[in-house]
């Protein structure tokens, strides 16, 4: 994962709260049984969810060409301040 933070954008527009974000550059995240991987930020399993489940019952291709690993999908969650890029992708057993 990767993170970005719109210190401009959160300057003007954002009210000020006392918990965002705490993910991190680099962490890495496993899905079993198809639940929120622990220390995972709620809001960014709701974007990637649809996704861990298609590439977990075999979907391949996703973007049609666009990764260079089939079983694999490029995600960003929600939030428009410090939005936090995932790669996701199957891992062999």
């Amino acid at each position: 994962m990767k993170k970005v933070c719109h210190s401009d954008l959160m300057e003007k527009y954002e009210n000020p709260i006392e918990h965002a974000c705490d993910m991190q550059t680099g962490q890495v995240f496993i899905c079993e049984e198809n639940k929120c991987p622990e220390g995972l930020c709620e809001s960014a399993w709701g974007s990637m969810s649809a996704f861990v489940m298609a590439l977990a019952y075999g979907a391949e291709d996703i973007y049609n060409g666009w990764m260079k690993n089939k079983k694999s999908v490029m995600i960003s969650c929600n939030d428009g301040f410090r939005p936090v890029s995932f790669l996701i992708e199957t891992i062999e057993d």
